[in-house]
């Protein structure tokens, strides 16, 4: 590398890693999706992904020299473990039954959802950029999931018992961050960090039981193990990395590009055409989202 280039790549390094970790998020995503349509139910997705986290998560607390496991606000760490966990469930479940950039485009109103949240329970000041996100967002949704109520039934509509969970999935998620914002004055981050695969793990116990279990097979569980928690754990260090170097506003600003390799993913791996509607809803999520975190 030369020394011209040196101080490009330092100067940008955060944007590499955040490109980097969106990029393993879409393959986290398509291997979530190719191992459900193998038959592999989402909650045992779920449990694969928690447990693998939960040795990661529980070996660097107990590294640390600052962190206690069990923390102290007991209640609101059990919270967001919860939370977590149902947010895993309600995307891992969506991924297998909606087109993978749909799934994600609506797993991306999350932060509008947080604002509103954040509102209600921590008093945080509501603006108008973020209703008006709010609102983009939604008509975003909309457009993607084109309900024969508002298209006539002339759109290739999308089942909305799926959406309502991918939805209820990004609500859940807000309401993760929100937790998270909160415990940040009492516990240390990596008990925080701790808490969502360990609920994660018990609570996806029983649940992967009453569904239709199916043994993986070892190419399955290979990518369940490397490729769903592999690349979930690459995406979070990356992501890490890249929120060190870089601003919150244009970090968020470029993870937008997860969508569209989800899209890309979602046409090279399954096939899944997007239309112009669900484009113009996209852009609008985007939009949206963008508009209310750049207000802030």
């Amino acid at each position: 590398m030369s020394s011209s280039t040196k101080p490009l790549v330092g100067a940008y390094s955060g944007i590499f890693y955040i490109v980097g970790a969106a990029f393993f998020w879409s393959l986290t995503s398509a291997f979530v999706k190719v191992v459900g349509q193998g038959g592999v139910s989402s909650q045992q997705i779920v449990l694969t992904r928690a447990a693998v986290t939960l040795i990661y998560s529980y070996v660097l607390v107990r590294w640390s020299d600052e962190a206690s496991l069990w923390g102290t606000d007991l209640t609101l760490l059990w919270l967001r473990g919860f939370f977590g966990f149902a947010t895993l469930s309600c995307f891992f479940f969506a991924l297998t039954k909606l087109p993978l950039a749909d799934a994600t485009v609506i797993h991306y109103t999350n932060p509008v959802f947080t604002a509103l949240i954040a509102a209600a329970v921590l008093g945080e000041k509501l603006r108008t950029s973020e209703l008006l996100g709010a609102l983009a967002s939604l008509a975003g949704v909309a457009l993607i999931t084109q309900p024969s109520f508002l298209f006539g039934g002339s759109g290739a509509a999308l089942d909305l018992t799926y959406v309502g969970i991918a939805l209820l999935g990004a609500v859940c998620a807000s309401s993760a961050q929100v937790l998270i914002r909160r415990l940040r004055k009492t516990e240390h981050p990596l008990v925080v960090v701790f808490y969502f695969p360990f609920v994660a793990t018990i609570g996806g116990l029983p649940t992967a039981a009453v569904t239709d279990l199916q043994w993986p097979t070892l190419w399955e569980w290979i990518m369940l193990i490397g490729g769903v928690a592999g690349c979930a754990q690459v995406a979070q260090i990356l992501l890490t990395k890249g929120l060190h170097n870089e601003k919150a506003g244009r970090a968020m600003a470029v993870s937008y590009l997860q969508i569209v390799f989800a899209a890309g993913l979602g046409l090279l791996v399954f096939g899944e055409a997007v239309d112009l509607w669900s484009m113009a809803g996209a852009l609008l999520v985007v939009a949206g989202t963008g508009f209310a975190a750049w207000k802030r």
